[in-house]
């Protein structure tokens, strides 16, 4: 009588049976959070391509920067230096530097240590404020600029300590340039050395002055201001650095458009909307089995093709204001080329007539095909309600759904395993037992033939 085999392993035979029995839901619950976590990572890769143009969009076309560049040169960019818009008429101007606007600087000498007591009032210009000496009993010079520079409401000058031996000397400087903006100090009930040395005339060590820059000659109008920066000619800023000594010839200021710096201009738009619009392709791609390119996150997704397929529309525009007129051409598939050719030749016919086109990305102002863009992707990128917001939401709630399910079905595979294991365990005892029984009748059998 032959033997009943026990070779096989409970444990393993248990494993496959608990695998067979839970490895439909698994290879559903291995899909469903594959597919939530490319999701995720999908969402991050859109947001930082949306976020990231809306950065570039602003940086090139919100309040005061505009595509078409100008250029403003001094014939001496050592008396000054200007910049200008697309705004700026082109021509020639000339100016004599007459006076470059400074801070009033003073220092009140023979200072040391007095008794605590009173207060002084300081200010620049019409401004003032104060600094009580009462809350110490006895202050160093030092304390005493501390306590200018940490003042309540001191916003107009700054305070520091030149040690000149014995005593030391408390330097005033004005934050503001300009005549008005003059620094005066006077004390209340202060120590009488101090109020005596404060109340005398300061060391005056750089005078309050206003610019002062005459149009076309040295004996031209006078325009005066109070700081180094004027605004007196449309889009054209000028910065004032340096007087011109009597007898100077007037330096020229010469205002021109930039085509080198339209055009780097124009083309960074350009390329950071292709680089938005290949990210999102990469997203939306239904891959290519025959190579093996994999699909995107979003390859089935309506909303982000509808994204895409919104951009395209927006700058590929029609008409004869449309952005190709102005050689920033979209091919079939929405990606922007440049044909700077064809960019000079439109603004040499209308200066201004790309930055109306395109307007601007400012959030309270938007305009043109920059304010478009803009207001539409902040339904993506608002951190309130916007889309990658919400989707972020629904799939951190699927992937917290996943990891329960996936937790309950490990349950039913250990309950599975251990039911499994016991009754193999047991049969294999049961076994055992007979192919010993087996054995002794065969034994048994064998003898009574002898």
């Amino acid at each position: 009588m032959a033997g009943i085999s026990t070779s096989y392993d409970p444990a393993t035979t248990a494993q496959a049976l608990a695998e067979s029995f839970t490895s439909g839901r698994q290879s559903i619950l291995t899909r469903q959070s594959t597919q939530a976590t490319a999701a995720e990572k999908g969402l991050s890769t859109l947001g930082t391509a949306l976020s990231s143009f809306q950065s570039s969009l602003a940086a090139l076309t919100s309040v005061n920067k505009t595509l078409a560049a100008s250029s403003a040169v001094f014939s001496d960019t050592g008396i000054a230096s200007a910049s200008a818009t697309a705004a700026a008429t082109a021509g020639t101007y000339s100016f004599f530097v007459e006076q470059v606007a400074s801070a009033h600087k003073v220092s009140y000498s023979g200072l040391s240590d007095f008794a605590g007591g009173g207060s002084l009032t300081l200010g620049v210009g019409a401004g003032t404020f104060s600094v009580d000496l009462s809350t110490k009993p006895t202050w160093t010079v030092r304390d005493l600029a501390a306590a200018i520079n940490g003042a309540t409401g001191n916003t107009s000058m700054s305070a520091s300590v030149v040690t000149t031996g014995a005593t030391s000397e408390l330097v005033l400087t004005s934050t503001a340039t300009g005549a008005a903006n003059t620094i005066t100090v006077a004390s209340t009930g202060a120590d009488a050395t101090l109020a005596a040395k404060l109340g005398a005339a300061p060391n005056q060590l750089a005078p309050a002055k206003d610019t002062i820059v005459r149009i076309g000659s040295a004996t031209g109008t006078a325009i005066t201001q109070a700081n180094n920066t004027l605004n007196v000619i449309d889009g054209v800023t000028m910065t004032i650095s340096k007087a011109q000594t009597a007898g100077s010839a007037p330096v020229t200021l010469t205002v021109a458009s930039d085509p080198a710096k339209t055009t780097s201009n124009v083309q960074a738009f350009v390329d950071a909307y292709n680089k938005l619009k290949s990210a999102i392709d990469g997203l939306v791609s239904p891959g290519d089995p025959a190579s093996g390119g994999a699909a995107g996150a979003f390859a089935g997704d309506s909303g982000v093709r509808a994204l895409r397929d919104r951009l395209v529309s927006m700058v590929r525009g029609g008409g004869a204001t449309s952005l190709a007129g102005y050689g920033i051409i979209a091919n079939r598939q929405g990606t922007l080329s440049l044909d700077s050719t064809r960019l000079t030749k439109a603004l040499a016919t209308n200066p201004r007539g790309l930055d109306t086109l395109i307007g601007s990305a400012s959030s309270t102002t938007p305009s043109g095909i920059a304010g478009q863009l803009d207001t539409y992707l902040k339904v993506w990128t608002n951190s309130a309600n916007g889309q990658i917001n919400s989707r972020r939401d629904a799939v951190g709630k699927l992937q917290t759904s996943l990891t329960a399910r996936q937790s309950a079905l490990d349950k039913q595979y250990d309950s599975a395993y251990a039911r499994y294991l016991a009754q193999f365990s047991q049969l294999q005892t049961v076994q055992s037992s007979m192919s010993y029984n087996t054995s002794l009748f065969d034994a048994l059998f064998s003898s009574s033939k002898d």
